[in-house]
């Protein structure tokens, strides 16, 4: 009896869009966190480097009066 309903369990395919779009889900927040990984370090780096140019820039600059 056992063996016959663990057959039948096996063989249905009631579940297999709800496994395929958690599956597919799964791998699409995988593939979002990869990316944000590999876009971080180099994100910061850049930022630094904007900020470091403009205060440079800005020490640079004069003072505009709109009076």
């Amino acid at each position: 009896m056992q063996h016959n309903a663990f057959a039948q369990f096996i063989s249905s395919e009631s579940g297999a869009v709800t496994v395929d779009w958690v599956v597919l889900t799964a791998a699409t927040c995988l593939l979002g966190a990869l990316f944000v990984i590999q876009i971080k370090g180099p994100q910061d780096e850049l930022g630094v480097k904007i900020e470091n140019s403009l205060t440079a820039e800005s020490a640079t600059l004069s003072p505009v009066n709109f009076e």
